[in-house]
């Protein structure tokens, strides 16, 4: 995603938030300049036999961007335009969520650069396991966990489980998060993600005194993958009216509300929303502009930007996705008194049950689903608690609230870390 004058890339969004943190915090310069840069960058060459018996040969990355809380967290996503600035945006994003929720980690991120539904899953299988061969010295359970992401599922954690296992010779589940349940697996790890933005958008309506019970909410979905649809399912289960949903293939809306039910599971057997018949057929453009309550973007980043902020007629943005809104139109969505719970808080309940995950792991007892969901709703809660008290102080936005809690607790575990 190259920089254009339009749209800034991924890391340079991030940066332009952060250098604004910094300013509000008055933040001394070293600490900004080690969160200015990864730690590690990893580029692999990734060759692969494939089932007609050729040879390619992939490009693979993981970007380790903090350990100064912890060993690092973060996804592993498969995509044709994966390249290494989106992956350094992502890692930074994951060390700013782990610090927001206060779990033990820094952040990571990894990817292929594939188009996965072009292949077999013979070979998407031989792709995962040479990944985790090349970087079997990276991963670690006290080192650097990764997770599923971007077109990766439980699949695709249980091949790099077992592949590292056998390199290491021993079975050793906590090297890796989101895997299934019957090889060390969490319950509730599935749905966690959405249930974050869930658990964030009722907080955010609560704060501006909007309740679900007493008047109709209304909400669209933009994305409709494991996020976007666990969001959309769980927020309806609260009470609020789901106008509109939307994932690559096209995006349908009722006024009077789609039977999120029944588009959960068309996603779920046909893999998208293409031919779904539960609303009338339009535009993403048009989702994301509708007059609705609640905006959940939850499919990729930017797409949000410069072009289209001025359309946008939500009262409340959750962001469920990974940076979808452009860093340059921030400013116009504050302008329009938009309040955004932004990502690294909205959609932290995917890397806080990941968590528990690893915990149980690594101590050999499993949780109940209602266990699992009962411990990350406080954390959560807390968290959304920090940035908001950070957003009244500074009088900032939440988002910039946000980057503010994480540097914050970021630069005290830098300085209490000693001189580099």
């Amino acid at each position: 995603m190259a920089n254009t004058s339009q749209n800034l890339s991924p890391f340079a969004s991030f940066m332009a938030r952060l250098n604004v943190a910094a300013e509000v915090l008055n933040l001394e310069q070293r600490f900004l300049d080690i969160l200015s840069m990864p730690e590690k960058t990893h580029i692999v060459s990734l060759p692969v036999k494939m089932d007609d018996g050729s040879v390619k040969v992939y490009e693979g990355y993981r970007v380790i961007h903090s350990t100064v809380m912890g060993p690092s967290k973060g996804g592993i996503r498969y995509a044709d335009y994966v390249d290494l600035d989106e992956v350094k945006a992502l890692a930074a994003w994951m060390t700013l969520k782990c610090a927001v929720v206060g779990l033990p980690y820094g952040g990571a991120k990894g990817g292929i650069t594939i188009n996965p539904k072009g292949m077999s899953v013979g070979e998407l299988e031989r792709i995962t396991r040479a990944y985790t061969r090349a970087l079997k010295d990276v991963f670690g359970v006290d080192t650097d966990i990764p997770a599923p992401d971007m077109n990766t599922s439980k699949r695709e954690m249980a091949w790099i489980a077992n592949e590292y296992s056998r390199i290491k010779g021993a079975i050793i589940p906590g090297v890796i998060t989101g895997k299934p349940l019957e090889l060390g697996g969490s319950k509730g790890r599935t749905q966690a993600t959405g249930f974050g933005v869930m658990v964030s958008c009722m907080l955010a309506l609560k704060k501006l005194g909007i309740d679900p019970k007493q008047e109709t909410v209304t909400c669209a979905v933009h994305g409709f993958g494991n996020v976007g649809s666990w969001a959309a399912k769980l927020m309806a289960e609260q009470g609020l009216k789901i106008v509109a949903i939307g994932d690559h293939t096209g995006a349908y809306y009722d006024e009077n509300g789609l039977d999120i039910p029944a588009a959960f599971e068309y996603a779920a057997a046909n893999k998208s929303l293409a031919g779904f018949t539960g609303g009338k057929a339009f535009t993403n453009e048009e989702l994301l502009a509708l007059e609705v309550d609640v905006l959940s973007p939850s499919a990729l980043e930017n797409c949000i930007t410069l072009k289209n902020a001025k359309d946008i007629k939500a009262r409340i943005i959750v962001e469920g996705a990974n940076g979808p809104v452009a860093a340059e139109a921030d400013a116009i969505l504050n302008e329009k008194g938009i309040f955004i719970v932004p990502d690294v808080l909205a959609n932290a309940g995917g890397v806080t049950v990941s968590y528990l995950e690893w915990c149980q792991n690594r101590f050999g007892y499993y949780y109940s689903e209602e266990e699992v969901l009962k411990m990350t709703v406080p954390m959560l809660e807390n968290a959304f608690e920090r940035v908001y008290e950070a957003h009244k102080k500074h009088n900032t936005p939440m988002r910039i609230a946000a980057y503010i809690v994480a540097v914050e607790r970021l630069s005290i575990g830098i300085t209490m870390q000693g001189e580099y």
